[in-house]
């Protein structure tokens, strides 16, 4: 059975993730495992000049090898069932966790590696995901192999470090910065711009269900450090980050009004940051938070004049916001704005203006203690009691049961 078509799928998958993969032959180098750029300034370092069958022996079928060294390197692979000589997969190098630069001196220190090869070291374990032992990635990794031994049940080995990618110790006062550890650190940059070229395009589209993809390099270890201190550099580039996410923001077709608030947010929360491990989430939520305002606020493929009407309401959803008084501001008929407006829009500019107002007074009734008639008037509606008559129809209760609701599940 040709399982081709799984195994691209798979791959695809695990690319998506920035987890790299290879298809190797038993007579091919272990230096094709590593990322291309890094290939000859890691064979520095670990012996990737051996093929596959001298370190490994005979892969069996229906069993998947779980291989480290004592780099903390780790490897996925197994035999796939296929004809072709090139038929052993590797899943790899990702990381358990990614060393504090104390583990990468000693590390140095243990192998006699040269400050320029460590450095170089430290910016390639900043490119390698690190996955936890119950990442998801492994369940898809079990999936695969399901699917393709057509088999719940496989073999799993666990090769000790001694077995697995054995390392060369170097003399570390006989090496300087060689070109190919110029050209990777090159790389390691190549990388960093990829992946923020990668984000600003998925926040531009709105695409927040890469958050996921993206988050194996929302790591403070992926980013150059400009300043000793690590907290400080953790927050430069957490202000560069915003202001990266601010701008596809408005690429997106989201209007300044609405980027400012958000990135004043943040502005304010990054400097309040106190603790480094606090950044990979921080930067998870900043990419979320963007890529919803391009989802509720993105106005690029609308007309100048639904363009105009839209960021009126949304600037100031307190204010009258009728369809006269919107369509007198911008010098139109009411009746053309409301055929403009639905036909581009899908509701009617009440409608709009309504659900506008529903969910700001969820977001008050919920994070603040304002009285109803308070929040009413924050909403633009000078009535409370039918403003709770209109928030009852559309949410299903009163303000005051939503808000107790909200509290009784905190």
């Amino acid at each position: 059975m040709n399982h081709e078509y799984e195994l691209n799928f798979f791959r695809d998958i695990l690319e998506k993730c920035h987890i790299h993969t290879s298809v190797l032959s038993i007579h091919d180098n272990m230096g094709a495992t590593v990322e291309q750029g890094f290939g000859k300034a890691i064979e520095s370092i670990m012996r990737l000049d051996m093929t596959v069958q001298k370190l490994l022996g005979n892969i069996e079928s229906k069993t998947k090898y779980m291989l480290c060294n004592e780099l903390g390197l780790q490897y996925v692979c197994l035999r796939l069932p296929a004809t072709s000589e090139r038929n052993i997969l590797f899943v790899g190098p990702y990381l358990a966790s990614f060393p504090s630069s104390k583990e990468i001196l000693e590390i140095g220190e243990k192998m006699g590696l040269s400050p320029s090869v460590q450095r170089l070291l430290k910016e390639y374990y900043a490119t390698l995901p690190v996955l936890s032992g119950n990442d998801r990635i492994f369940g898809v990794i079990d999936a695969f192999c399901e699917r393709i031994w057509q088999t719940s049940s496989f073999s799993i080995v666990e090769a000790d470090k001694s077995y697995a990618l054995p390392l060369v110790t170097m003399n570390g006062a006989s090496r300087g910065e060689s070109a190919e550890e110029i050209l990777a650190s090159v790389r390691v940059m190549e990388m960093r711009y990829s992946f923020e070229n990668e984000m600003i395009r998925a926040v531009t589209l709105g695409q927040q269900h890469k958050e996921e993809l993206l988050a194996a390099a929302f790591n403070e270890n992926m980013f150059e450090k400009r300043v000793q201190d690590p907290l400080r550099n953790a927050k430069n580039y957490c202000i560069i980050m915003n202001t990266l996410l601010r701008k596809a923001a408005e690429n997106g077709g989201v209007h300044p009004i609405h980027i400012d608030r958000l990135s004043s947010k943040f502005a304010l929360k990054i400097e309040l940051m106190s603790s480094v491990k606090a950044v990979p989430e921080f930067m998870r939520k900043m990419f979320a938070s963007y890529c919803s305002l391009v989802q509720k606020h993105a106005t690029k493929h609308y007309s100048p004049l639904v363009k105009r009407t839209v960021i009126m309401i949304d600037s100031d959803i307190s204010a009258e916001l009728s369809l006269g008084t919107l369509a007198e501001k911008q010098g139109v008929s009411e009746g053309y704005l409301a055929t403009v407006f639905k036909k581009e829009i899908g509701t009617t500019v009440s409608e709009y203006v309504r659900n506008k107002r529903i969910e700001y007074a969820k977001y008050l009734l919920s994070t603040t203690h304002l009285q109803i008639q308070t929040v009413a008037l924050h909403c633009g509606i000078m009535d409370v009691q039918y403003f709770s008559k209109i928030f009852k129809k559309q949410i299903g209760k009163t303000p005051r049961e939503y808000r107790e609701a909200i509290r009784a599940r905190a």
